[in-house]
């Protein structure tokens, strides 16, 4: 399989784990496994501050993008992710519910796949400034492969429904 040319990682956390700390002590300690498991990092986005959607009572979550290179499949660095996710403290129990770690596969180069246990692009995409702005930091001009918008347009779609107030700039 030749590599695809963007492969997004989005990377979140509102809650400590246990063995980690803080949120982004979390998450930079997933980072820095990624090497271990066949994941090169090419570029990382700032770290972001968002609250949580739907809107909640949870804590603010920490967010962050990564564009890496991998000769995993889509679905084995899915199952990948996965396992980061479980290793780095993350329980499963209701949607939307907070969490030490959440890894999600954003974008696989121009792959659209629908299928239910993997959907490329995140379905969600669009509509989560805390995923574009920074998909902006390193890849502006990436595009939706289904859409066809770039982020920065996306970014300016949010803007006028005003639901990017909820994110900023951290480090």
């Amino acid at each position: 399989m030749p590599m695809p040319s963007s492969i997004l990682i989005g990377l979140g956390a509102n809650i400590p784990s246990e063995e980690y700390g803080p949120p982004k002590k979390t998450l930079e300690a997933a980072l820095n496994s990624f090497v271990r498991v066949g994941i090169q990092i090419k570029n990382q986005s700032r770290w972001y501050s968002s609250l949580p959607m739907p809107k909640s009572d949870q804590p603010s979550y920490m967010n962050s993008v990564v564009e890496v290179k991998t000769q995993l499949s889509p679905y084995d660095l899915l199952n990948v992710l996965l396992d980061i996710e479980i290793k780095f403290g993350r329980k499963r129990s209701v949607v939307n519910a907070a969490r030490e770690i959440d890894l999600d596969l954003l974008a696989y180069g121009d792959l659209i796949n629908e299928e239910s246990r993997l959907h490329i692009p995140h379905p969600r995409i669009a509509e989560r400034a805390f995923v574009l702005m920074p998909i902006c930091d390193i890849n502006p001009g990436w595009r939706h492969p289904k859409t066809g918008k770039s982020a920065q347009e996306m970014v300016i779609d949010i803007n006028h429904s005003h639901e990017s107030s909820s994110c900023f700039v951290v480090s």
